[in-house]
């Protein structure tokens, strides 16, 4: 099957997010409270970043609008994470072949509305997960637990089989 660049890049965007928080899906509490100097965060609150990160991204390049989610929502389960990646990856996968050079959003840049490309917010996109689930990947490390291996030459292997 032959697919367009756009799609290959969020497909495996989506594969990537899932392979890892299908893994920590299955780490005990203790390890979803565990740290290491440099992260983010616990593994738990980086994960539960990674989804409402994607979820305002997503928002703003899909309607244009911020996603405003309460401060005080209680923490996304684990099946609503997972569910919310899914959902979230599908929409990346369909909108970023129809954003266009000359798109923008605007976004509240430290008290400053700016017009941002769409481009850029999808760039951020992949690169935001990137670095959170390697940060993610080094703390299951440090916990002797393997972590998955996630890089586009395992997506390959795992999908043209």
């Amino acid at each position: 099957m032959k697919t367009d660049t756009l799609t290959t890049l969020y497909s495996h965007h989506l594969w990537a997010n899932l392979a890892l928080f299908e893994r920590c899906a299955q780490l005990t509490s203790e390890q979803l409270a565990a740290r290491i100097p440099g992260s983010f965060g616990s593994i738990a609150e980086t994960m539960q970043h990674i989804v409402t990160s994607e979820q305002s991204y997503f928002s703003r390049i899909s309607t244009g609008q911020r996603l405003n989610r309460p401060e005080n929502a209680p923490p996304l389960t684990m099946p609503e994470m997972i569910e919310s990646l899914r959902t979230t990856g599908a929409g990346l996968i369909e909108w970023a072949p129809k954003v266009q050079p000359n798109d923008t959003v605007v976004v509240d840049w430290d008290g400053t509305p700016r017009d941002v490309p769409k481009t850029i917010l999808l760039t951020q996109v992949i690169n935001h997960a990137t670095e959170h689930r390697e940060q993610i990947k080094a703390i299951m490390t440090e916990l002797g637990i393997e972590p998955p291996d996630l890089q586009g030459w395992e997506y390959f292997d795992q999908t043209h089989k």
